[in-house]
């Protein structure tokens, strides 16, 4: 019998540099939580973060910290610009 799982994914659009300084902030986080990774598609770039986890507390729990840390890094791009 295969254990259930639950998962989510975080999409953010923008532009190359900036989901790059995105990816490199949570890179440093809990890598083993969640997988990110860039796409470039015709409106530009997106990072994809895929959490999977054994339950929804899991889940949630690890959405919130990369949220928390997005917003850090949000925040310090934005007073940058």
């Amino acid at each position: 019998m295969s254990m259930a799982s639950v998962s989510t994914t975080l999409t953010i659009n923008g532009s190359k540099s900036h989901v790059d300084a995105l990816l490199a902030g949570i890179s440093a986080d809990d890598p083993d939580t969640f997988e990110a990774k860039i796409i470039e598609n015709e409106d530009g770039f997106q990072l994809r973060i895929l959490v999977v986890g054994e339950n929804l507390t899991t889940v949630r729990n690890t959405v919130d910290d990369l949220l928390a840390c997005l917003g850090a890094i949000e925040s310090t791009l934005n007073s940058l610009e």
